[in-house]
């Protein structure tokens, strides 16, 4: 989807990174290692972002780190387009209609680091939870998604596992950290 729209795989990566989850950040040489690329591309898109707003910069050991501006107006209109682009609220949507007793569904893994992986690793904690079911439909999701998806089931998170649903407050608009 945003494929087609942003051409640059650079700006790309970095809008999943620091979009899916305010509270992932990162630096220029950190940046350039994990999505394999050279620093002066990662230095002139953190740069575009940075000079429009949507990034803040801040000083950490002389390093420069970068984070989502969230008091950006686009904020939130681009933390939603990232999560529709890696297919979140498909995925959530499906597991609530279909899955059982659901309490609650959080994004765990490569992507809530902002690691744009190819595997989405969502942890589903709930009661009666059709498991089979779920084996089922990962291929489905996965061709409509485009990337695969692995489904815990009952695990504990971690400090940067993202909230996606939780009970009696249905989706969560904006993600928060547990």
């Amino acid at each position: 989807m945003l494929n087609s729209l942003i051409t640059s795989k650079t700006r790309l990566r970095m809008l999943i990174k620091f979009f899916v989850s305010a509270a992932n950040n990162g630096y220029l040489n950190g940046l350039a290692t994990e999505f394999k690329e050279s620093t002066n591309s990662i230095r002139k898109e953190l740069n575009n972002l940075s000079g429009a707003g949507y990034l803040l910069k801040s000083k950490k050991n002389n390093r420069v780190i970068y984070n989502a501006n969230t008091s950006h107006p686009m904020f939130d209109i681009l933390q939603k387009i990232v999560r529709q682009h890696l297919g979140l609220e498909e995925i959530v949507e499906t597991v609530i209609k279909r899955i059982g007793d659901v309490d609650q569904i959080a994004l765990t893994g490569d992507y809530a680091k902002g690691i744009d992986s190819g595997n989405i690793e969502i942890n589903i904690n709930g009661s009666k939870v059709n498991y089979g079911y779920l084996q089922n439909i990962k291929p489905k999701i996965k061709k409509k998604i485009g990337r695969k998806v692995s489904f815990l089931l009952n695990q504990k998170l971690s400090s940067d596992s993202i909230i996606l649903y939780k009970k009696n407050s249905g989706w969560i608009g904006t993600f928060y950290i547990q």
